[in-house]
């Protein structure tokens, strides 16, 4: 088992550490996340039936409009949140909404900018670190990874 250590683009800072649970597809949090019980339930979606809540979630981009924001931070206040997101952009609805969840609940979720290089190397299943810093320890549980 190796690790690697990827350095990313801090745009909420945070630390967290859980399950990785990875999509090349941009997610739409209005229709396409349950607040509830942080489903994935966008059923054309790559992760349709997933549950994001307590994992680190990489999606390159949100799809949509600010109900972005609304959709995610009910899920910080229902405790249904992803643990952090991981990003190839500054995605301004997730950053807002980390924002805005560490001002009302003092629960900002990290949110972490990484190149389309480094998004690749995202395997689901692999369990992640995430440093106040936007660095990332990945621990694959399976194989190697290699960087």
């Amino acid at each position: 088992m190796a690790d690697v250590t990827i350095e990313g683009r801090v745009i909420v800072p945070g630390e967290a550490e859980g399950e990785l649970l990875v999509s090349n597809q941009p997610l739409s949090f209005w229709g396409g996340y349950e607040h509830q019980t942080g489903e994935i339930i966008d059923r054309r979606h790559p992760l349709s039936g997933q549950i994001a809540k307590g994992r680190i979630l990489a999606i390159p981009n949100t799809v949509g409009s600010s109900t972005t924001t609304a959709v995610l931070l009910e899920a910080v206040r229902a405790g249904t949140a992803p643990a952090a997101i991981l990003t190839t952009s500054t995605d301004s609805f997730l950053a807002l909404a980390s924002i805005v969840a560490a001002e009302m609940y003092n629960r900002p979720i990290p949110i972490v900018a990484l190149t389309a290089e480094q998004f690749e190397k995202l395997e689901s299943g692999a369990k992640v670190a995430v440093r106040k810093d936007g660095t990332l320890l990945l621990t694959s549980q399976t194989r190697s990874v290699s960087s």
